[in-house]
């Protein structure tokens, strides 16, 4: 018998080849190719009868039932509001995250919530059962109706699961998980792809949702090949720093709902904790009257957050002047830094230049661009902002402060919470409410100028 022949596999996007390349020629990422043996499977005769069938399975879209999709609520409110509503029948859920960020205990604390109601069934292919025991006893998590399977077997995991008949099927996680018709070892690109594969036509066949823990690379990307991210139905994200409490739970992907949400939890010695209030969270413990921090108001899909922006403008004491961002991208501080000098006539050379988000939150919204600025220039002159006021606005290379989208959704949540001062960019002043205008002290600027003007009347 003919030895099998291995291919070369990239790991971003699931090409292969029979040769090894250093770039991949589909997606274009470097040192990529992975080595994997071929999936061999027996050929199958195709009758005239499955042909049959499959002409028979067709139908019309006007003949489709199009009935509102019974969701389950997992009980966690965070939880299901970036589900886009709770679990849907039969989907297949890809949940990643840092190690110890905490996938396995927001599953297990699902289990708590739905365990009493409907029978679940937990493949652990990392801990055996009397670890996740003492886990769930950790956790509070008592109930009666949780199945605890220690197996790494995609084929007997699966003909459990058909004599079972449980009601939700948890995998933590993919990446031990090994079906018999691949001859490489776990982990591997071949094997995620195959076993995935398996775990959607159960899902979908057997109309059970499927949620699946997905170990991430060095890069924070799921480990295993892109297409993996396609196959599922809905990718989320565990986001945050391990020395931080605060987790962000991110839709990537969502074939069910939208994938603008995030939910914030907190973790605490009994699990995570929803937090319904982010904004009020992030501003806790927010100095006084200290030169260099600015509140800003970022939009996480139709949630406004409020979160504080430090900054820190000090003399160096080296040739070259060091530069550091948390929670802001480094890139951008610099061309804020290069307007401040270039159109506003501040100048940072010679200066250390240190920026960071409090509550370990990152801000990709353009509109945090003149709440960095003004923290940046309050920390350079040594005068504070008012505790009551809040920026946002969008900073072009001319120094122009550009309207930026929900703006009235913005200003409501800093009102919220007692802010009485608003800068806003002077494009987006038209579009607020009369009601708005009267009970918030709203300033529209049109340049950075005239938005440290404002802060210094």
């Amino acid at each position: 018998m003919a030895k099998s022949k291995s291919v070369y596999v990239c790991s971003n996007c699931g090409y292969e080849s029979v040769k090894w390349y250093g770039k991949c020629p589909t997606c274009g990422e470097w040192n990529t190719m992975e080595e994997e043996m071929p999936v061999i499977s027996s050929p199958k005769k195709k009758s005239s009868t499955s042909v049959h069938s499959n002409i028979q399975s067709v139908k019309k879209l006007a003949d489709i039932n199009d009935d509102i999709e019974n969701r389950i609520s997992t009980g966690i409110k965070e939880f299901d509001r970036v589900l886009g509503g709770g679990i849907v029948e039969g989907s297949l859920v890809l949940l990643g995250g840092d190690p110890g960020i905490g996938k396995s205990t927001i599953l297990l604390q699902i289990c708590q919530k739905l365990g009493n109601s409907m029978k679940i069934l937990y493949v652990s292919g990392e801990e055996s059962a009397r670890q996740i025991k003492l886990r769930a006893n950790r956790l509070g998590v008592d109930c009666e109706n949780l199945y605890i399977l220690a197996q790494t077997d995609v084929g007997i995991i699966i003909e459990t699961i058909k004599s079972e008949r449980p009601k939700m099927v948890i995998i933590d996680s993919i990446q031990t998980m090994t079906c018999e018709d691949v001859s490489s070892s776990a982990g591997s690109i071949t094997q995620v792809r195959e076993c995935t594969n398996i775990f959607m036509h159960a899902a979908k066949s057997l109309g059970i949702p499927f949620f699946v823990v997905g170990h991430v690379n060095k890069d924070g990307a799921i480990a295993g090949p892109k297409v993996l991210e396609h196959i599922v139905d809905t990718v989320l994200y565990f986001e945050g720093e391990r020395n931080y409490s605060y987790r962000i739970l991110r839709g990537v992907k969502n074939r069910f709902g939208s994938t603008n949400e995030i939910g914030v939890f907190e973790m605490t010695q009994q699990g995570l904790k929803d937090v319904l209030n982010p904004s009020l969270m992030m501003l806790s413990g927010r100095p006084k009257n200290t030169s260099g921090t600015c509140v800003a108001c970022t939009m996480e899909g139709s949630r406004p957050i409020l979160a504080e922006v430090q900054g820190l403008v000090t003399a160096s004491g080296f040739g070259n002047p060091r530069r550091m961002s948390t929670g802001f991208d480094y890139n951008r501080m610099s061309m804020i830094i290069a307007v401040l000098e270039k159109r506003a006539g501040y100048f940072f050379n010679g200066m250390d230049t240190y920026l960071n988000v409090v509550g370990g939150l990152r801000l990709d919204e353009p509109a945090a661009d003149l709440s960095v600025a003004m923290a940046l220039v309050s920390s350079l002159k040594d005068e504070p902002v008012n505790d009551n006021t809040l920026a946002f606005g969008e900073i072009g290379l001319a120094g122009e402060i550009r309207a930026v989208s929900n703006c009235e959704q913005r200003v409501s949540e800093a009102q919220r919470l007692g802010f009485t001062k608003c800068i806003i960019p002077f494009h987006n002043y038209k579009s607020l409410s009369k009601e708005l205008k009267i009970n918030v002290d709203i300033i529209p600027v049109r340049t950075i100028r005239s938005a440290f003007d404002a802060i210094t009347e």
